[in-house]
């Protein structure tokens, strides 16, 4: 019998997910896609029956704007939500606003999914002189962080995804499940990767095999040490859930034609 529940999610399909495109940092909403993932996730846990006390999202849009839409879609929209930069998702440094497969074509599916999904090499670091950088580092969201902007990350691997979600997590969200609150995190791919290595122990070498679709809730169920009495759980229908995650995988893949 769990004595904590929690669902973990990767937000819908950004606008930049469908361009293929590293979106990392720049603030993006859903596509109407996306929309429609958020919807359906919500709909679908509403008929099992989940009823959330508290969300956390990141402080970027189609995260909260996911949460929203869940909520919505529940008729749970007074549910408190709290966002923190500390669930954004990885800083892809100088690869956000690449395309992903035509990175492949120029360095090799395998580097690509090295940046993508390994544990502890960072890409390139952005500079001043990116496209993105002043949009990203003039954004006001940052001035209300915990840090000083000065200490917001170029680049991250998923292990410095983790180092500093990992306070947050502590200090924030396990107090609020201890307490018996069920929490729905609204986060992103490589913030969602980071938390379920911490809680399920996942290797440093797994890890790169753990691949999350868009707008699928995932199921944490932890005992009293917040130790995981399973697997994490994909709620939903199976089959298209794993079509959902080798389009994921397909994205760093270059594109047939290009062969």
């Amino acid at each position: 019998m769990a004595k904590y529940r929690l669902v973990l999610l990767r937000h819908g399909e950004g606008a930049w997910t469908k361009e293929n495109r590293f979106c990392s940092w720049v603030d993006q909403k859903l596509s109407d896609d996306g929309i429609k993932e958020a919807q359906n996730c919500g709909k679908h846990l509403k008929a099992l029956g989940f009823e959330f006390d508290l969300v956390f999202t990141s402080v970027l849009s189609r995260s909260i704007q996911t949460a929203w839409l869940i909520l919505q879609e529940m008729g749970q929209e007074w549910v408190p939500i709290q966002s923190s930069w500390r669930l954004n998702e990885r800083h892809y440094g100088a690869l956000i606003g690449l395309n992903r497969a035509e990175m492949a074509l120029n360095h090799g599916e395998e580097q690509v999914k090295i940046w993508r999904r390994s544990y502890d090499v960072t890409p390139p670091p952005i500079s001043e002189s990116h496209p993105y950088y002043d949009e990203i580092y003039n954004d006001r969201r940052y001035k209300c962080s915990d840090v000083s902007q000065d200490n917001l990350p170029k680049a991250e691997s998923l292990k410095d995804v983790l180092d500093r979600l990992l306070p947050y997590w502590n200090e924030k969200i396990v107090p609020e499940l201890k307490s018996g609150k069920m929490i729905l995190i609204s986060a992103h791919g490589n913030s969602s990767r980071a938390l379920l290595k911490h809680v399920e122990g996942i290797s440093d070498e797994d890890i790169i095999n753990v691949t999350l679709p868009t707008g699928v809730p995932i199921l944490l169920e932890l005992d009293e040490n917040l130790h995981p009495l399973g697997p994490h759980q994909f709620l939903g229908d199976q089959e298209a859930i794993q079509a959902a995650i080798k389009k994921v995988e397909d994205q760093g893949k270059v594109k047939s034609a290009e062969k």
